[in-house]
């Protein structure tokens, strides 16, 4: 059964290469003649690609712009954790944080002890503190860094490796070790002539020795729907209880600064979230002192937001195609009327009407083709333009570079059929007295 299949796909095979050769040879002559017609009307021919240019290069540079912002996005849930839920304390201001304080402590260890209890969704919780940093440098050099206490469990849940070293576990949190975790850009400031690993480095009045050293994501920083994302390479992380114990902590402030949660795959973000956030409600004796962030839900708004685009620039650019197809088509019905003696002459010494109806199907493709090849060279130049003065990313989808050409050469046939059908239903002895 094997060989008789493997038989049949080589058989299909070397009929389809057959095939291709002899409408390949069939077809040479004609693509002559239509390259001729190109460079015998240069400028008519060049206004006439001008349409196709234009709409597949915008076609070509929405692509790229398109797709470099939807794999940016997915870098950036990726980074925050499309399965992590996201708690932020909201510190109140003024006189409000006192009576707040009064119901509520904020945001804590405790919060996440709680839900790790009660929530059977919740597979794994880390929490942040962000310390204030007045001084942060070593023996080689000093840098302006923040400083991130952390548990153990946050680089695993934000996917972060280690470059050199190895990173601190739950251990070293649980006997408040003086260690540290460097991102890359602030090693090489704090370390300028290498040899991070095991060198001590102050944060505030806190000596810490380096264990490890961040491996480089290249991640985009930035914000993403509004909300502030990377950054890995310019922390200090330290263990969370180091940091909560050694530290000072502001007056009046949650413990956390944020909490984030990982939950189950069985269930939906946000319906994970609504669960959490009743939690913290209750033991924040109603206290809107933390807000919630889902990256989940973000990804989808950041979806939404792309198609929209897309259509949009999908139809500016369909807009485009359709112009150019309808100047292709009044270019060659001019061409059909140029060439009424040669077509007549055609038919008399014996072409049939499919000869002629390939040939100027054949000019019209060539036409597209030429137009198709220049749009993506244009596409390609915009995107990068568009790239240097928006900022924005750019990635390419051969693919769809590939179905926007065939869509462009298929436009323009289209609209050539009515010419050539014109042409080769031209009445051959009328055509030869029009000269």
């Amino acid at each position: 059964m094997i060989e008789r299949c493997a038989r049949a796909a080589i058989r299909w095979v070397e009929v389809s290469r057959r095939f291709i050769a002899a409408t390949a040879k069939r077809l040479r002559p004609d693509v002559r003649q239509a390259l001729g017609q190109l460079a015998h009307h240069r400028l008519r021919s060049a206004l006439t690609l001008l349409g196709m240019i234009f709409g597949v290069g915008a076609v070509i540079a929405m692509i790229a712009v398109s797709e470099g912002g939807r794999r940016e996005a997915l870098a950036m849930i990726e980074g925050m954790g499309v399965r992590n839920l996201i708690v932020e304390a909201d510190e109140p201001r003024g006189e409000s944080k006192r009576d707040t304080r009064q119901h509520s402590a904020g945001l804590s260890v405790a919060d996440a002890l709680a839900m790790s209890d009660t929530l059977p969704f919740v597979e794994d919780w880390a929490g942040i503190r962000r310390i204030s940093v007045w001084d942060l440098f070593s023996h080689q050099g000093q840098s302006h860094a923040e400083a991130w206490a952390v548990s153990a469990s946050y680089f695993g849940m934000t996917q972060l490796d280690a470059g050199e070293g190895v990173l601190f576990d739950a251990a070293d949190d649980a006997r408040f070790a003086q260690v540290a975790v460097l991102g890359g850009n602030v090693a090489n400031e704090l370390f300028p002539r290498g040899g991070a690993l095991g060198g001590l480095v102050k944060v505030n009045h806190l000596w810490l020795e380096v264990v490890a050293v961040l491996q480089d994501r290249q991640l985009p920083d930035g914000e993403f729907q509004g909300r502030e994302v990377g950054g890995e390479n310019d922390r200090v992380y330290l263990p969370l209880q180091t940091g909560l114990r050694r530290l000072r902590l502001g007056f009046m402030e949650a413990e956390l600064s944020e909490l984030k949660v990982q939950v189950a795959d069985d269930i939906s973000p946000p319906a994970a979230a609504e669960a959490v956030q009743h939690l913290l409600d209750r033991r924040h004796g109603g206290q809107k002192d933390t807000r919630m962030i889902i990256p989940a839900r973000l990804l989808a708004q950041q979806k939404q937001t792309q198609w929209i685009f897309t259509i949009v620039m999908s139809a500016v650019a369909g807009i485009s195609l359709l112009v150019g197809g309808i100047g292709i088509m009044n270019i060659m019905l001019a061409s059909v009327m140029e060439r009424r003696s040669e077509i007549g002459l055609l038919r008399a010494v014996g072409a049939r009407e499919t000869d002629v109806v390939r040939q100027f199907l054949v000019e019209t493709a060539v036409i597209a083709l030429l137009g198709a090849a220049a749009g993506v060279v244009l596409g390609v130049v915009m995107a990068y333009v568009i790239a240097a003065f928006a900022g924005w990313a750019v990635a390419w989808s051969l693919a769809v570079i590939a179905l926007a050409v065939i869509v462009c050469v298929a436009i323009a046939v289209g609209f050539g059929v009515y010419p050539a059908l014109s042409a080769a239903r031209m009445d051959p002895v009328a055509a030869l007295q029009s000269e």
